[in-house]
């Protein structure tokens, strides 16, 4: 069971930001959003030339705050934490058995607080906002990154304002409310609820927590990539498909590898999985720009999908994904909403697992993967289930076949 973060003492390795663009640094001890510079995603550095042993680990309580020295929170005391993190990897013996995959492993990130994945993210942003004296944050949101801000600002005693699409389910719609957020319902997708977001806080009155829009949401998401390495006894796997909507994750995870190569808490020849992006056909900016059929995605139009998290028609952290998957030598590609419902039924049938659509898409797309050789039988491969199906239902409703 996990337990508070309260047994942890250790002093964050913060040093720096840095422009994601052009490497301009910024300092970690004041308040910043995009970088002044570029007006880009900042990401934050740390002092990993001190010596740091993961044997500390041991002691540990089981959430992501276990890596205290390696997140950006100061004073424990600004710690707002549900639990979150170190939920477990699974083994799908069936499904690998049945289509020929050596190996085949899934993070279920359905079993964090609210849910879904966003309770890492939203942990350590609404923790860094508490920490800079902040009074009230605002997202835009598919859903499930509504419902952890507005969990972790209820947990903090900080306003939450959540503007989402009018379509997403009643399930995080109604969490939001129980958590005594202001909602805000907009007829689009979240590209159309940023611009509401921008109306809503003309003044800049609130903090707005939009992906990659503040550098700390970036940070708890890597914890991901922190627990598949040490759940995985300090190797790492082959492949990691990864549901990119905005892909603070994807990013995330990447950087949480690199961070753990400086520390030699990775084997020095270890190898890095090659990071595979799953996209919605309904909307696949990431894709389309991946395969040069777009030069970017800034004027892509995507239309919804049943996996909410996957409609983010122009995400601001392209390059960034991008430069993810040409690091590891991945790929992008994208799953029908078909192939999505199909996925959930094959998961919850054969593993009983009841995954969001979002970490459905991840099996239809490795099913298609192996199929074609791009994903070789005997690699071990790595699903990151983003969230619960629960929430969803009212999006997969009498599409099941029985």
């Amino acid at each position: 069971m996990n337990t508070t973060h309260t047994s942890i003492t250790a002093k964050s390795l913060i040093s720096s930001l840095e422009c994601s663009c052009c490497g301009k640094p910024y300092t970690a001890f004041e308040f910043h959003r995009l970088s002044p510079c570029c007006q880009l995603p900042l990401l934050a550095g740390y002092d990993l030339e001190e010596p740091l042993s993961k044997e500390m680990l041991h002691r540990r309580p089981g959430t992501m705050w276990r890596y205290r020295e390696l997140l950006p929170v100061l004073h424990e005391k600004n710690i707002v934490s549900l639990g979150e993190g170190f939920t477990p990897i699974l083994s799908l013996h069936t499904l690998a058995d049945k289509y020929g995959f050596k190996e085949l492993l899934l993070k279920d990130e359905g079993q964090n607080p609210t849910g879904s994945f966003k309770a890492r993210g939203l942990s350590m942003a609404v923790s860094k906002a508490k920490e800079f004296g902040v009074e009230g944050c605002i997202i835009p949101t598919a859903g499930n990154a509504g419902v952890a801000l507005a969990a972790y600002c209820a947990r903090a005693g900080i306003k939450a304002v959540v503007v989402m699409p009018r379509h997403t389910p009643k399930a995080f719609r109604e969490e939001c409310f129980w958590y005594g957020a202001e909602v805000h319902l907009v007829d689009g997708l979240i590209n159309d609820c940023a611009a509401k977001a921008g109306e809503l806080n003309a003044d800049s009155s609130l903090l707005d927590v939009s992906t990659l829009k503040e550098p700390y949401r970036l940070e708890g998401k890597k914890t991901m990539g922190y627990e598949i390495a040490e759940q995985l006894d300090w190797q790492l796997p082959d492949v990691i498909l990864y549901p990119a909507g905005g892909g603070t994750g994807l990013i995330g995870i990447w950087k949480a590898f690199h961070e753990l190569k400086v520390l030699g808490w990775l084997p020095p020849d270890i190898r890095l999985p090659r990071m595979i992006a799953v996209q919605a056909e309904n909307c696949m900016p990431l894709v389309e720009t991946f395969f040069g059929r777009q030069q970017n995605a800034q004027h892509y139009v995507g239309r919804p999908t049943i996996a909410n998290g996957l409609a983010v028609p122009r995400p601001l952290g392209e390059q960034l994904m991008l430069k993810t998957l040409s690091e590891s030598g991945g790929t992008a590609i994208s799953v029908t909403e078909e192939e999505m419902v199909l996925g959930m039924q094959e998961l919850g049938r054969s593993e009983g697992l009841f995954v969001a659509p979002e970490g459905a898409a991840l099996w239809m797309a490795a099913r298609k993967l192996l199929a074609t050789g791009s994903i070789l039988p005997e690699e071990q491969v790595l699903l990151l289930n983003t969230g619960s199906g629960q929430k969803y239902m009212q999006n997969v409703e009498g599409k099941y076949k029985v």
